[in-house]
């Protein structure tokens, strides 16, 4: 298993490479060249820079990851997408993104689009939390370290 970031804004990157880390899995990163960075990683973490552009990290992922892989992200979209390929995918909030559980968010996703697009307002997700970050570390680990 390799396990994929879909890094544009992903706030748990340092949480994957530290638990991927103790575990022994490779990690790649996959993120627009407008997040360039010339920060240092372990050299069992590579990035992926891609064009700008809409979905374009997306894309990326979707050439490169393979059954068994686990993809982080919070794109509903990319998410239905893999699943299809037999990849696990993890939230930001620790919540696994499932084929029985998919089609309810896309659903709502586009609910709430249709609502803008009349004139409409959405709320949008509540901001990243401490117990978001402990959620997503317990479900990281489980997949990772299950024996732990």
């Amino acid at each position: 298993m390799q396990i994929f970031i879909d890094g544009d804004g992903s706030p748990v990157k340092d949480d994957v490479i530290e638990l991927a880390g103790q575990a022994g899995f490779f990690v790649t990163i996959v993120t627009s060249v407008d997040h360039y960075t010339e920060k240092k990683y372990p050299d069992f973490v590579s990035i992926v820079y891609v064009d700008k552009g809409l979905d374009s990290a997306d894309f990326k992922i979707v050439g490169l990851i393979q059954k068994g892989d686990l993809l982080i992200t919070q794109d509903y979209g990319l998410a239905s997408l893999v699943l299809g390929k037999g990849v696990r995918v993890l939230h930001q909030t620790g919540l696994e993104f499932t084929q029985q559980n998919i089609e309810n968010m896309l659903e709502a996703r586009y609910y709430g689009a249709k609502v803008r697009q009349a004139g409409g307002r959405t709320k949008g997700p509540k901001p990243y939390s401490k117990e978001d970050r402990q959620h997503f570390r317990q479900a990281l680990s489980n997949i990772l370290l299950p024996e732990q």
